[in-house]
């Protein structure tokens, strides 16, 4: 009779971390992980989904969405930061579920993370597809054509014919996922070398915009800052509720995407040098100096550009148009932000694809998943057989899923995983009292609580369709994991 709540020992998840033959190796500094960190959170979320939630949600007090997103965020990142250092081994929330609350939460929670991951590479791809688009318009006049930049779900009215053009394929999105999955089979070091310098270029153009931006901001933008409750119905006809309290926490839903990233930081903890100080470093360092950036940003764009700006013409690569309609004299700055942003959706990219190869190497090597996610590449050390393989997953979503919708079930995924992370540092606590970790979360369980709610209120602004897609989703983990999983697990048989 299998255990579904068996636990995985803390001794047992060490031992996985030992340098070994079949060890990931460990080239990551301190300062390697933060600016892994604020690689993967500054991107797509910042420069795309900001607009999005200001359309949609919030109008200008988007900001304040930001605001809730970075409790959340800081409060489950002191509960990472935690784990971090008390299991500095790949596989994120995945591994700590597994120590905490048995097998089948921790196959909750690997199987969630490819939302967070997966999926999340997917929607930086098709934000990556629409600035590339701008950047040949800015600098060569011509774009790509409508129906290979855009999923067939997408469909766009010429204003003049009312002709109706649908997608067909989004290959530029196809084209970086492939560029950057055959990259990081090359090797993380080098990967983290070139992420480093792609993190000082977007974050160099981030600080450019907020001080060249400032004093175009227009007061009427601001006003009024919260807009009165009411129901925007979006060109796609999806209801959002919009302004009051439950356009913050909707627009708080989904800029939360703009934060996904930090908790990347905990997947590389097997390839860090000196994982138990330098893991809660890079987590903590990389939210704080992006929460602080985040905010003065969307408060610069929403008071560049309009919210109607957002939902029209401005919709797409909303940062270039803000510039290039309202910034005169900064058409330079418009082409500088489109390449710089180009660069830095690849940084994303590159560490949500990681993340999701080192979640299914613990997975793999716990037998929940095949043997194929864990083999590795013979001279670079790294899960390229993996690799492919979600190669070939994002790029299906990349090329036939709309952005917005990958982008909410990423948002939906994380913040769920973010609750079990909560929840498992009050059972380490009361199930291992006498540890005593390099980083303690604070105020327990206070922190973790408010943690916890703060996530899940975000979850109940993204509304029904995305808990129906959540849902769906995770039916279909419980079928592979009583199919396969527990039917495999090395846990399972060693209890046999």
């Amino acid at each position: 009779m299998a255990n579904y709540w068996v636990k995985k020992p803390l001794s047992m998840l060490l031992a996985d971390a030992e340098d070994g033959e079949k060890g990931l190796k460990r080239t990551l500094t301190a300062g390697n992980l933060v600016a892994l960190g604020i690689g993967a959170i500054i991107g797509a979320g910042l420069f795309v989904r900001t607009a999005s939630a200001a359309a949609n949600n919030a109008g200008p007090s988007v900001t304040l969405g930001f605001i809730v997103a970075a409790i959340g965020c800081a409060l489950a990142g002191l509960c990472y930061a935690e784990f971090a250092s008390r299991i500095p081994i790949a596989g994120s929330a995945y591994t700590y579920s597994y120590a905490t609350m048995g097998e089948f939460v921790a196959w909750i929670i690997g199987w969630d993370l490819v939302l967070e991951y997966a999926l999340g590479a997917a929607t930086v791809g098709i934000a990556w597809s629409e600035y590339l688009n701008k950047l040949l318009e800015q600098f060569f006049r011509t774009s790509i054509p409508y129906q290979f930049c855009h999923s067939p779900f997408e469909s766009i009215k010429d204003p003049v014919t009312q002709a109706v053009t649908s997608g067909i394929i989004n290959l530029p999105a196809l084209f970086i996922i492939f560029l950057l999955s055959v990259l990081l089979i090359r090797g993380t070091q080098e990967s983290a070398l070139v992420n480093n310098i792609i993190v000082i270029t977007k974050v160099a153009i981030v600080v450019l915009f907020i001080l060249f931006g400032w004093s175009f901001m227009n007061p009427v933008n601001h006003t009024p800052y919260i807009p009165e409750a009411s129901i925007y119905k979006d060109s796609a006809g999806v209801s959002h509720n919009y302004g009051g309290l439950m356009g913050i926490l909707g627009a708080a839903g989904v800029v939360f995407f703009a934060f996904i990233g930090f908790d990347a930081v905990s997947t590389a903890a097997q390839e860090a040098k000196n994982p138990k100080r330098d893991m809660p470093i890079g987590i903590l360092g990389s939210l704080a100096v992006c929460t602080v950036l985040y905010l003065l940003f969307a408060h610069v764009l929403t008071g560049v550009a309009s919210v109607n700006d957002f939902r029209t013409q401005g919709k797409e690569a909303s940062v270039a148009y803000a510039i290039m309609t309202y910034m005169t004299g900064y058409g330079w700055l418009a082409k500088l932000v489109t390449i710089a942003i180009l660069a830095g959706f690849s940084s994303v990219i590159l560490v949500m694809l990681m993340g999701q190869s080192r979640v299914f190497f613990s997975m793999s090597r716990d037998g929940l998943v095949p043997a194929i996610f864990s083999e590795l590449h013979p001279k670079y050390r790294t899960p390229w057989k993996s690799n492919i393989l979600f190669f070939v997953f994002v790029g299906l979503f990349a090329a036939f899923v709309p952005g917005e919708v990958a982008g909410d079930m990423t948002s939906i995924g994380t913040l769920f995983a973010f609750v079990l992370v909560c929840i498992g540092i009050i059972i380490i606590r009361k199930t291992n009292p006498d540890d005593n970790p390099p980083f303690k979360t604070p105020l327990v369980p206070f922190v973790p609580i408010l943690g916890a709610l703060v996530c899940l209120a975000m979850i109940y602004g993204l509304g029904m369709a995305n808990w129906i897609r959540l849902i769906i989703w995770m039916i279909i983990g419980f079928v592979i994991y009583f199919v396969y999983g527990v039917k495999n697990s090395k846990l399972q048989k060693n209890k046999e």
